[in-house]
């Protein structure tokens, strides 16, 4: 439930209001007692910064995002909730990460899991009222006649609950994930699964990154309700930020880590580069097993070749992504230790998220490998194109979103396909300097096509027109 402590409501005169788990800014609460905030990035940030009078309602996700709410710190425009943290956990871990994501990028073990049981259950609740805690801020908060923009899996069940709160709102729901097929999303149990369709029809309009994911809810929504209902369907497909990305990778940080890079590479060698979260989705395991098929078939590529892995650590608070953390790390120094020279060192692998070093590795990259088993649509698909120095191959998973985009210019893989990726990587790096350069051109403006503000007032405008 939401804090006593949080900072009242301001008179309800918001006409924008956005909400969605994770905000625009965090707080690091030091040993000393005083407060850190840090700026948040990334596709939403970037789009939303389009509107300047808006109201963001987010949770307050650590010990120093509610230490602030507590202490009545925070920035105009953005109201954080402090909801209580097992709630919370139970929610955003328990369902939202464990479950909702599972289901919508096809990630189960079906013959183990999942087993929806009382403990289900009981995070079911606090899903419920977590998303309640959103619903009735933003009834608080909104205007008469505001618009609403509620993000992603994480609050699904928002949109049903404002409207039964304010009937009077223009709501819009937007799933940055794919959406799963009917028999797979039917793994639900049967009232959840209503329960979550019937939480976004609440909306006047549901939007999605592709017609593919677009197709997959209204799919479900026929097969389990009998059809959408009065709410609009559309597709908004996200794009890079070419203006930002090009000025910030020609910053003397990133010139220093390309620097160091290409020591690690070692000259005259060309690149592979990945740049993900140890995500399960993301695939990265298979990537390195096809990496090592390339240097199996095609031994010509021995010392003339590095993977340039980027493998940030992404919900390590859960056992299997740890586990998959680690067989990423172990995988890699398999390869190394068997394939690897004095002079050379076949995979270079960082964990540490440094964003200035992934803009050097898509500076660097002569190969892109982009191979999810699902996603709503891989910013790291359109951004390499972008700022690429000197033209860069992409082979590019057909379960990927960017997919529908960049599928013409890209060398397409089934994500699950080891040998046929690693034969699409020979490809790749014997790809003419020539056809590499203008595949790279036209890749570059499909990814470029909606950028992050321009997708985010699309979206308002859609959703105000009624």
């Amino acid at each position: 439930m939401v804090s006593e402590h949080a900072a009242p409501a301001a008179a309800s005169t918001a006409q924008v209001l956005v909400a969605s788990n994770r905000g625009p800014v965090s707080y690091t609460l030091g040993e000393d007692g005083t407060l850190d905030a840090k700026r948040g990035g990334g596709g939403l940030v970037s789009g939303l910064s389009a509107v300047d009078d808006k109201l963001w309602v987010c949770a307050a996700l650590g010990d120093g995002d509610r230490e602030a709410v507590r202490r009545g710190v925070g920035e105009a425009g953005v109201r954080m909730l402090d909801i209580d943290a097992g709630v919370h956990a139970d929610a955003y871990n328990g369902i939202a990460n464990s479950v909702l994501w599972f289901v919508h990028h096809l990630l189960y073990q079906t013959p183990v899991e999942p087993v929806f049981d009382a403990e289900f259950r009981r995070q079911w609740t606090s899903y419920e009222t977590y998303n309640r805690a959103f619903a009735e801020a933003l009834a608080e908060e909104a205007g008469p006649g505001a618009s609403v923009l509620v993000q992603d899996y994480h609050l699904a069940l928002v949109p049903g609950m404002l409207r039964e709160l304010r009937p009077d709102l223009r709501i819009g729901h937007f799933s940055h994930t794919p959406w799963a097929p009917v028999d797979y999303f039917r793994l639900l149990p049967d009232d959840i699964a209503e329960q979550l369709l019937r939480g976004i029809l609440g909306a006047d309009r549901a939007a999605f990154l592709t017609r593919r994911w677009a197709d997959a809810f209204i799919g479900c929504c026929t097969e389990i309700l009998g059809g959408t209902g009065r709410t609009r369907i559309g597709v908004h497909g996200l794009g890079a930020d070419a203006d930002f990305l090009r000025r910030r990778s020609r910053e003397a940080d990133v010139d220093e880590r390309m620097a160091a890079l290409r020591e690690q590479v070692g000259e005259g060698r060309k690149t592979i580069v990945r740049v993900d979260r140890t995500e399960l989705s993301k695939n990265i395991v298979r990537g390195l097993h096809a990496y090592r098929a390339l240097l199996d078939a095609h031994p010509e590529w021995r010392e003339r070749v590095v993977h340039i892995a980027f493998a940030y650590p992404s919900r390590q608070d859960l056992a299997v992504y740890r586990d998959y953390t680690a067989a990423v790390q172990t995988l890699a120094t398999e390869i190394n230790g068997a394939y690897g020279t004095k002079s050379w060192t076949p995979v270079v692998l960082h964990v540490k998220d440094d964003f200035a070093r992934s803009l050097a590795a898509y500076r660097l990259a002569d190969v892109a490998l982009v191979n999810p088993i699902r996603d709503g649509m891989n910013l790291v698909a359109k951004e390499v194109p972008v700022v690429s120095d000197h033209g860069c191959a992409l082979v590019l998973s057909r379960e990927a979103g960017a997919y529908e985009e960049l599928g013409e210019d890209a060398i397409v893989v089934n994500p699950y396909d080891v040998t046929g990726t690693a034969e699409a990587l020979h490809e790749a790096l014997t790809m003419s300097g020539d056809e590499r350069s203008g595949r790279t051109k036209r890749l570059a403006e499909a990814a470029t096509a909606l950028p992050p503000q321009q997708w985010f007032l699309d979206q308002l405008e859609a959703l105000r027109q009624g």
